[in-house]
C-alpha cells in the first residue's frame, strides 16, 4: 500500500496535475471564481483517483446509507494527511488574487460547540442506524491502534477540503458582488454535493446516498463557516469522516 501511495498515486494524478495547473497559470488572475473552481477540480481528481487504487473504498450499507474505509496502512495516513495540510497553506496564503477569502476564525468554547454540534447533528443519526448492521456488512472493524493515523488523515486531509469550499469558495461567494452570506451557504453546500457527482455516478455506482449525504454534510459545514470560520468547520468534516472511517 505504501508504494502504491508514493508511486502509482502520483503517475496517476501527473497528468491530469499538469492539465489543470497550466490552466491555472494561463488565467492568471483575470478569473478569480475560474481559479477557485479549477482548484477545486485539481483536489476532486486527487481524491476520485483514491478509489481506483484502494486507497479508500466506499460501499452501500442497508436502508441507503454508507460506510466509509480509509487504507490500513499509518504510513498512507499520515503522509496524506500531511500532505492536506501543507496543501491548504499553500491554497491559502499562495495566489495573491485569492488570499483573504480563507477565514479561519478561532476554536474557542463557541466555535468548538457549533463545530462538534454540527458533527452530531450528522453523525448520531448515522450511528444510531449503522449499529444495527452487523460490522462485517459496512467494511468490517478497525482497528483501535490505527485510529491516530486515521485522525490525521481525517483532519489533515479535509482541512484541504474545507480550504477549497468553504474558504475560497464561500468567501468568494459570500462577497458584496456575489450570493451575500445566507446564498453562499446554501451554494456552497450543494456545490460541495455537486463535486462528488463524479465519485457517485462514474468512480463508483453508489449515486443517491453519496449525493444525499454531501449535500447535508457540505449545508452544515458551510453554517459553521459561516458563523465561525474555516477551522470550525474542517472541525466539524473531519469527526464525521473519522466517526465514519473508524466503523462507528
Amino acid at each position: 500500500m505504501t508504494s502504491t501511495f508514493l508511486v502509482d498515486y502520483p503517475l496517476r494524478l501527473l497528468p491530469g496535475l499538469i492539465v489543470v495547473g497550466a490552466t491555472f497559470v494561463l488565467i492568471g488572475r483575470s478569473s478569480p471564481l475560474l481559479r477557485i473552481v479549477l482548484l477545486v477540480t485539481g483536489f476532486v481528481l486527487v481524491r476520485d483517483a483514491m478509489t481506483p487504487l484502494g486507497l479508500w473504498s466506499i460501499g452501500p450499507a442497508p436502508h441507503g446509507l454508507l460506510w466509509l474505509r480509509l487504507s490500513p496502512d499509518p504510513v498512507v495516513l499520515l503522509g496524506m494527511g500531511t500532505v492536506g495540510v501543507a496543501a491548504s497553506l499553500a491554497v491559502a496564503y499562495g495566489p495573491r488574487d485569492l488570499r483573504g477569502l480563507v477565514v479561519w476564525g478561532r476554536l474557542g468554547p463557541r466555535s468548538l460547540l457549533a463545530a462538534l454540534g454540527g458533527a452530531a447533528v450528522l453523525l448520531v443519526p448515522l450511528t444510531a442506524v449503522l449499529w444495527t448492521v452487523p460490522v462485517e456488512q459496512r467494511g468490517g472493524a478497525v482497528a483501535v491502534g490505527l485510529l491516530p493515523a486515521l485522525a490525521v488523515l481525517a483532519f489533515g486531509g479535509n482541512l484541504l477540503e474545507e480550504v477549497l469550499f468553504r474558504g475560497l469558495l464561500q468567501g468568494h461567494l459570500a462577497g458584496p458582488r456575489a450570493f451575500g452570506a445566507v446564498r453562499a451557504v446554501v451554494a456552497s453546500g450543494l456545490l460541495f454535493a455537486v463535486g462528488h457527482v463524479v465519485l457517485a455516478t462514474t468512480v463508483t455506482d453508489l449515486g443517491w446516498p453519496i449525493l444525499v449525504f454531501t449535500a447535508a454534510e457540505g449545508l452544515v459545514c458551510a453554517w459553521v463557516r459561516h458563523g465561525h470560520g474555516v477551522l470550525a468547520a474542517t472541525l466539524t468534516h473531519g469527526t464525521v469522516i473519522l466517526g465514519l472511517a473508524s466503523g462507528l
